[in-house]
């Protein structure tokens, strides 16, 4: 999965937003196991982008509940 531009979050709407997260989370736990296990090498450093992703998609489910 590539990284999530904010003005692509902003276009879509709660129902997407909660469908991507639940995406992205999977492929960040499977990289979190991967790491465990010690097999992660070359996805290292795809951690840090996932979570900073969920964290804009939740920020903006967020803002559209303040906006209702």
């Amino acid at each position: 999965m590539t990284r999530i531009s904010m003005k692509t979050i902003k276009q879509l709407n709660e129902k997407d937003l909660k469908s991507r997260i639940q995406e992205t989370r999977s492929e960040l736990t499977k990289l979190r196991v991967d790491g465990a296990k010690g097999t992660l090498r070359k996805e290292s450093g795809k951690l840090k982008p996932l979570r900073h992703d969920i964290a804009r998609m939740l920020t903006r489910i967020s803002e559209m509940e303040k906006n209702k």
